[in-house]
């Protein structure tokens, strides 16, 4: 059997990002690989750590066994200490040892996936033990690695990459975030309608019309009166659906009409990432 057509895709957004990834940090110097990311309490090196561990997790390789420093102010739960345990091992890893390691990485995950040959909705064990679906994991693999990319081209200035393969199933699962964050999330009335005006490299509108049950509904149709409508570039959606920055960082970057209370309060909810 081969990979699943199904599974193709994400396999392969997640391969150019990896290997965008491996071409970018290859010739930093030791001191660029301590520029600190937006990721918070993160260097560089350590958001390639991150991706390094969580693919040798994937690969089966046992997690290692590692105490945390307790003056590390960004791990807050259960969840960003388990994430935290393989970055943190290698906080004293040089530069060489990194892209080693990474590439090392990357050559024996890619012979992993190329060898997939099971349904995409097989039950695997993702992060934390927990269960999910090949299709699932996978998907995430490559979100995360492409969200990745952008924090390391940011702190490094080196832009790209904005309308890849990763771009494109970033985008389409943040948009299938929108209507909880808009109905739930910031609580938007019933009867209203937020539309969503993004340009740039990856560029799309739509609008999420909360109905009379309080339900947020994604339409690609863009209505002419919405009670809110939210302009940016890619770059910035993308920076306040990943958490990356608070809205107003990016006040000057994101242009509101209508209803300026409720846009507030999406935009103080875009966040959709851990």
């Amino acid at each position: 059997m081969t990979v699943h057509q199904k599974l193709q895709s994400s396999i392969d957004a997640w391969t150019h990002s990896v290997e965008s990834i491996s071409e970018l940090v290859a010739p930093l110097a030791e001191s660029e690989w301590n520029r600190a990311t937006e990721c918070p309490g993160w260097s560089v090196r350590d958001v390639v750590s991150h991706v390094i561990g969580v693919e040798c997790e994937m690969l089966g390789d046992p997690r290692p066994i590692h105490t945390l420093p307790r003056d590390l102010f960004h791990v807050v739960d259960e969840f960003s200490r388990y994430i935290e345990v393989p970055v943190d091992v290698r906080r004293c890893h040089t530069a060489p040892e990194m892209t080693s390691e990474l590439e090392y990485t990357i050559i024996r995950r890619s012979r992993q996936l190329r060898n997939e040959s099971r349904d995409p909705g097989t039950t695997v064990r993702g992060l934390m033990g927990k269960d999910t679906t090949l299709d699932e994991l996978l998907t995430m693999r490559a979100f995360d690695v492409w969200v990745h990319e952008q924090d390391l081209r940011r702190a490094l200035r080196v832009p790209g990459n904005l309308d890849s393969p990763g771009a494109q199933l970033v985008r389409d699962r943040l948009l299938e975030a929108l209507p909880k964050v808009v109905a739930k999330d910031a609580g938007v009335p019933a009867g209203s309608s937020v539309v969503f005006d993004v340009t740039g490299e990856t560029e799309f509108m739509r609008t999420v019309r909360v109905d009379g049950h309080g339900r947020g509904r994604l339409d690609s149709h863009v209505t002419l009166a919405p009670t809110v409508s939210l302009s940016m570039d890619w770059e910035t959606y993308l920076r306040l659906a990943c958490g990356r920055v608070r809205p107003a960082a990016v006040r000057e970057q994101v242009k509101v009409e209508g209803d300026a209370e409720l846009a507030s309060a999406v935009l103080a909810n875009m966040a959709v990432t851990p």
